[in-house]
């Protein structure tokens, strides 16, 4: 119905008239460009069938023929070389000679090697090296006389005398300062067909001449010709003296797939196809095997004229089917009309009169490029902050599900390349925070760590192409780097890293940590690094002020690790807490510290001693009545005090939630009187263990009665009498068994014991009798 009332207006008359437009244009380009595909698609048959086929059998023989060429010149250098190797000048008349004074067969010696020389447009150098066997000094003709001296020079000659290798072509460096330096050299010992030579004839051939030799097996600009060996070593080629290129790299692999050692075949590399001819040299002792590789289309060159004819035949079929579209092109306005529609949402009414429509396109253009454009801005000003988020997620190992390719891909959407890249994580902690409380406050921790963020980013960016860094706004931050190739970055990242160390040093006047994590190719495997590189932080020296650690060269078996705990200062520090001693508590505490950090101590002992220190203080707490959980309200005390890393904030968060808030509790339940007493009696306790000591005597000593003596430990302590009394010899005594040599009964009398009920007594306790404790712990186990 909506074409039917179409047809009855003049819209509908100019739609009909346009679709039929667009059919009769359609079919008058299609008739117009049939005698163009006709004559093409002949002449591609003829051009890529016959005629390319018989120019690659001619361009086969031709290489067959420059390749016999080279094959003779070769095999004359050969029979050259042998019939001067068998010459009277160069047999066992030379051995004893003293050359320099018998001047004369010297200078016979340097005119037939310069003879030699000349024989051949390819010889670079002709020598003569005699070793010690001929009864001089080792000595080299090359080609006047000199003495060799130096030993390198003496070894690097004598390996010429291979045995049961009379004549034998390889590749020699003459200097072997520089190994890089070869020359395809022929060697025959002198004198010929001896068993025991002592000297070598060497016809050492000029790598250039060779390589222009080479090249006539390559005809044209293009192309790849070089001669390798059966162990597919290369000897000489048209390209890099470096090496092989790739593309004779990828000959080789394709010809040592074949099973054929002669003939042709066509070979596509990098979109271009090469025919491929190969054969064998027949040299002394082994096989050489020549490769030369053409562009097709240096080979079709004689057709290009053809082709020249076709591509204008072409171009007049094109020329008449644009003249036949302009005729018509007056009445193409079926698109404009759709693309406006399109534009003003299909309501044609809604353009202004006084427009025409390509003012119309043109401004509806603007406004969405200009939209676009805007788009883009935001996108450009969130992209940062996005990458920092995906960051911050792989190297916390929450993309663990994601696979390598889906890393990649998403990677390259946030304007990463990582296409043949190394990647490395480096983690960085500041420390020395709480000895700038002058110069910082409390809470300025995630300001300090921004700026030092700020550092990093600039000095990384000067240095790396790809480098991003992660704030964690406690003090550390990493970086991440993607560095193009396979190459180590460890050593640039080192440079960086004690840049880095100087400029916070002297900006920030903090410490500086830092972790070179190990390089890796693959993305998935970053979490893993990093987490390595935190945890590897934890064995810095906790004495030093700065250190760069590198992951590639650090094995934790080096750390040391003989740190003595100290048992006798927590004994003291535990006292103290019981008996609400806050100041002697916190002296004691400062001068644990002291001891765990002493010379050798690192980071994760001093955590580890005083996570073990909390546990007896927890301990305490819990023998006292105080639930620490009330301390802490429902916090854990071990994973707060493991974020701590400075020595000034643990003491501050021991005295701060832990020493403070227990004596605050214990006040409020027990008499300060009390207390004293309590006090009174552990110190007589400690002073007369080793006695023979009872509730009574220590009831007389306090000026009390047992009954409210035994009453005053249970409430104060949360143990009776003689538990304290027995920990406090058994304490002795593990110290004893420890530190002393005293036999067992000895230490059970100095510890107020007999031999077997003190046995029996620390067994029930400990477990363990005291001679296996004792083996324990100088085995080191806990």
């Amino acid at each position: 119905m909506f074409l039917a009332r179409k047809s009855r207006s003049g819209k509908g008359k100019h739609y009909r008239k346009s679709k039929h437009y667009r059919k009769s244009l359609i079919l008058i380009l299609f008739v117009s460009g049939i005698p163009g595909l006709i004559i093409g698609a002949i002449v591609y048959w003829v051009v890529g069938g016959r005629i390319e086929s018989e120019l690659n059998v001619l361009h086969n023989r031709q290489i067959q023929l420059r390749a016999g060429n080279i094959d003779d010149q070769l095999e004359n250098i050969e029979l050259m070389l042998s019939h001067w190797a068998f010459d009277p000048k160069f047999d066992y008349s030379l051995a004893g000679r003293n050359l320099v004074k018998e001047f004369d067969r010297s200078r016979d010696i340097t005119k037939t090697l310069l003879v030699m020389q000349g024989s051949s447009t390819l010889t670079k150098q002709v020598e003569l090296y005699l070793d010690e066997r001929a009864g001089m000094a080792p000595t080299l003709f090359a080609p006047e006389y000199d003495a060799l001296k130096q030993p390198e020079m003496i070894a690097n000659y004598a390996r010429l005398l291979e045995p049961n290798r009379s004549t034998y072509w390889t590749q020699w460096a003459p200097d072997p300062a520089h190994p890089e330096r070869q020359d395809l050299t022929l060697v025959h010992q002198v004198p010929g067909g001896s068993t025991q030579p002592f000297g070598a004839l060497l016809v050492r051939l000029d790598a250039h001449k060779v390589s222009n030799l080479i090249k006539t097996m390559t005809p044209y600009n293009d192309g790849e010709a070089f001669l390798i060996s059966e162990a597919g070593d290369l000897i000489a080629s048209t390209g890099d003296a470096n090496g092989p290129t790739p593309l004779a790299q990828a000959l080789q692999r394709e010809i040592a797939a074949r099973s054929e050692r002669k003939g042709s075949f066509f070979y596509t590399w990098d979109r271009v196809t090469y025919t491929v001819s190969y054969g064998l040299f027949d040299r002394i002792g082994t096989n050489w095997m020549y490769v030369s590789a053409a562009p097709i289309t240096s080979i079709t060159a004689p057709v290009v004229s053809v082709s020249k004819m076709i591509l204008a035949a072409s171009s007049a079929v094109l020329l008449l089917a644009v003249c036949l579209a302009w005729l018509a092109s007056r009445r193409i306005y079926s698109p404009v009309r759709r693309l406006v529609q399109n534009m003003l949402g299909g309501k044609s009414e809604a353009m202004p009169a006084h427009d025409d429509e390509f003012k119309l396109i043109e401004r509806e253009w603007q406004y969405l490029s200009r939209e676009s454009r805007e788009l883009q801005v935001k996108l450009e000003r969130q992209l940062p902050h996005v990458k920092e988020s995906f960051l911050l997620q792989l190297v916390q190992g929450y993309l663990f599900a994601y696979s390598e390719d889906d890393l990649r891909e998403r990677m390259k959407h946030y304007n990463w390349d990582v296409d043949d890249c190394t990647f490395v994580v480096t983690y960085i902690r500041l420390t020395g925070f709480t000895l700038l409380e002058g110069r910082f406050s409390q809470g300025d921790e995630g300001l300090v760590t921004f700026a030092a963020v700020n550092m990093i980013e600039e000095m990384s960016a000067s240095r790396f192409a790809q480098s991003d860094v992660l704030n964690f706004h406690d003090l550390s931050a990493g970086l991440f780097l993607a560095v193009p190739g396979a190459e180590d970055p460890t050593q640039e990242l080192r440079a960086l890293a004690e840049e880095l160390t100087q400029a916070i040093n002297q900006l920030l006047k903090l410490r500086v940590t830092i972790v070179i994590g190990r390089p890796t190719r693959q993305i998935a495997h970053i979490p893993h690094l990093f987490e390595e590189a935190k945890q590897v932080i934890g064995y810095r020296m906790f004495e030093r002020n700065n250190q760069i650690i590198e992951m590639e060269r650090y094995d934790r078996a080096d750390s040391p690790s003989d740190i003595r705990y100290p048992f006798a200062l927590e004994r003291e520090i535990v006292q103290a807490l019981r008996t609400g001693r806050e100041q002697e508590t916190m002296d004691g505490l400062a001068a644990f510290l002291e001891a765990l950090s002493g010379p050798g101590a690192t980071e994760i002992d001093v955590r580890q001693g005083m996570l073990h220190l909390l546990g007896g203080l927890l301990h305490a707490m819990l023998s006292s009545g105080v639930n620490p959980n009330g301390l802490f309200k429902g916090a854990n005390p071990y994973e707060l005090l493991s974020q701590i890393r400075e020595p000034e904030q643990m003491l501050r968060w021991f005295r701060d939630k832990l020493v403070v808030p227990f004596l605050r509790k214990l006040e409020e339940r027990t008499d300060a009187q009390v207390k004293r007493i309590v006090e009174q009696a552990v110190v007589y306790l400690q002073n007369n263990y080793m006695k023979d000591i009872s509730l009574d005597s220590c009831a007389d000593h306090t000026g009390t009665n047992p009954y409210f003596l035994s009453k005053a430990f249970k409430q104060i302590t949360g143990r009776n009498f003689i538990d304290t009394l027995t920990e406090i010899r058994l304490e002795k005594a593990k110290e004893l068994l420890r530190e002393s040599e005293c036999k067992i009964n000895v230490v059970a009398e100095l510890v107020g014991y007999q031999h077997t009920y003190f046995n029996r007594i620390f067994k029930k306790l400990e477990g363990v009798t005291p001679g296996q404790y004792r083996e324990m712990s100088r085995a080191g186990e806990p």
